[in-house]
């Protein structure tokens, strides 16, 4: 993004206000083209290499900038879902190339994001751990809507049990919660869906 320094410019250095084809200066409709946007991509394909790499050159030909994403291999297909900030007028052309990836079996889907939460939400994380079986995502979940809270991430795997047969499920999710929330009421909630499953909410980590 563009960061109001304070810099001050002499000489031939003055910036110069963009202009269009014209040479008359920009409409609001024309800035709102040249600033930044901020989109979502979520891809899925069938696994080989490159796929990745074909992504970045797109998005990188049409100047956009590659700044989250989060990707693996599940049973033989590539899945990802990515941020990308790109310049307004530059949107189209992206869109373009993206659309055209479905000739190589590659399916991208795009959506401009909205603004973030609100900022007043309380975040938390969320672990879960207990015997695997049908139904338990829907069952979690379902409390979780039940008290308004927004899943803003969520990782799940399942692994046998040491020294058992038995699977267990492993969750763990990142929380918008309002301050209203009554946390002790949600634990409660998630622990009364099966007496094995351990639960524990916290806040994120800090960086190191």
């Amino acid at each position: 993004g563009v960061k109001g320094s304070g810099r001050q410019y002499s000489g031939s250095r003055v910036p110069r206000l963009r202009l269009d084809s014209m040479g008359l200066p920009p409409t609001d409709n024309q800035r709102g083209l040249w600033m930044s946007m901020h989109l979502i991509l979520t891809v899925i394909a069938p696994d080989r290499p490159g796929l990745v790499e074909t992504l970045a050159r797109i998005i990188s030909n049409n100047g956009g900038n590659w700044v989250d994403s989060r990707m693996a291999r599940m049973a033989g297909q590539f899945a990802g879902i990515l941020r990308v900030d790109i310049a307004g007028d530059r949107l189209p052309a992206l869109r373009r190339e993206l659309e055209a990836l479905a000739g190589q079996h590659i399916s991208v889907q795009l959506a401009v994001s909205e603004p973030e939460t609100d900022p007043s939400q309380q975040q938390l994380v969320l672990t879960l751990v207990g015997n695997d079986r049908p139904g338990i995502v829907h069952e979690v979940s379902a409390i979780l809507s039940r008290h308004g809270i927004n899943v803003e991430q969520l990782d799940t795997y399942v692994e046998p049990a040491p020294m058992s047969a038995e699977l267990l499920f492993h969750a763990r999710a990142r929380l918008s919660l309002l301050p209203q929330t009554d946390t002790e009421t949600l634990r409660a909630d998630l622990e009364s869906l099966a007496d094995d499953l351990m639960v524990e909410l916290g806040t994120e980590p800090a960086a190191p």
